[in-house]
């Protein structure tokens, strides 16, 4: 017999979670010659999303 259905279903979310993993992990390495983006305004405090400046003008608050 090939396998029950609940094996199948096993394997299958087994195979997914580890290719979440392996994407994770991925995504957290930081690769040569990427320069590293400030996620937050120095002046403010608030998260910048973008290349724009901050909307604050570099007043603190």
């Amino acid at each position: 017999m090939p396998g029950s259905a609940s094996d199948v279903i096993l394997k299958i979310v087994t195979l997914f979670l580890v290719a979440i993993g392996v994407l994770a992990m991925f995504g957290k390495v930081n690769l040569p010659g990427r320069k590293a983006a400030s996620l937050k305004c120095r002046k403010c405090g608030r998260y910048r999303i973008g290349k724009a400046p901050c909307d604050c003008g570099g007043r603190k608050k």
